[in-house]
């Protein structure tokens, strides 16, 4: 997003976050995002800067009163009220605060650092069955039959936020591909925690010791809290790799032998 959109959208979530965000609230904001995703009309009208704020406010009003609660209504008109680089930025602030409402609701129950963790896991289960990976990542394939597979393979095992999220992994978050968007998700999930996410793959699961090491000389390096998402991968034959951000560790025998065999061939 441009300065504008970024400082209307930081308003807007403020307003979330004061008010409070349950389920319900998420649901109605990205069943908005839907809106404006079906309607580039109303996009337009909406963050036509050449019309008040008022004017886009109350728009907002009269076209979702008695569909949505008080609340949201409240909560989208100040959304639109903003000021917006171009439609689209309008469309992408609608969801992301949407996805911004489940993560706020998961952290006021006290399940944020569990639903960060069922949507890596999700996402692994996914990326290890390579029928499973086309037919999520199958953007031709009709939306409302990938999610029913979402909600097939989740409800019942896993915090309503994560399916919900999941869901919107489905419908392209952000315009990523599934898995793309399934790992911002995760990433954002560690962002609302304020915690940093440290990508280890290793050639054998890591014991509780270990992972407890590692996750404190982690949070001594970066000065936060250090979220693990661990793939096991016995094609790095030993050691591990970490990858925080930008900056990667790679001490797997792997990648030994093959900085060796490099080595060896440029003689």
């Amino acid at each position: 997003m441009q300065a504008a959109s970024r400082e209307s959208y930081a308003a807007a979530l403020a307003d979330l976050i004061e008010r409070g965000a349950t389920l319900e609230t998420a649901d109605e904001i990205l069943s908005f995002a839907g809106l404006l995703a079906r309607e580039p009309r109303l996009r337009r009208a909406l963050s036509d800067p050449s019309r008040s704020a008022d004017d886009r406010a109350s728009l907002v009003t009269g076209l979702l009163q008695g569909k949505l609660s008080d609340k949201t209504i409240s909560l989208l008109g100040k959304l639109a009220s903003g000021r917006w680089s171009a439609p689209a930025e309008l469309l992408d602030a609608a969801e992301r605060l949407g996805v911004d409402a489940l993560l706020v609701s998961a952290e006021r129950s006290g399940d944020l650092a569990e639903v960060e963790d069922e949507l890596f896991r999700f996402g692994q289960i996914v990326s290890g069955d390579p029928k499973l990976a086309a037919a999520m990542g199958e953007s031709s394939a009709p939306a409302a039959r990938r999610v029913e597979l979402v909600r097939g393979l989740l409800e019942g095992k896993a915090k309503p936020v994560t399916v919900r999220l999941a869901e919107q992994a489905v419908h392209g978050f952000g315009g990523r591909a599934f898995s793309n968007g399934l790992t911002r998700l995760v990433e954002l999930a560690a962002e609302r925690r304020e915690a940093d996410i440290a990508y280890v793959t290793a050639a054998e699961p890591l014991t509780e010791a270990e992972e407890g090491r590692l996750s404190a000389s982690l949070a001594a390096k970066y000065g936060r809290q250090v979220s693990l998402k661990i793939t096991v991968d016995p094609a790095v034959l030993g050691g591990m790799s970490v990858r925080v951000g930008s900056d990667l560790y790679d001490g797997t025998v792997a990648r030994r032998l093959s900085t060796v065999r490099n080595a060896l061939a440029a003689k």
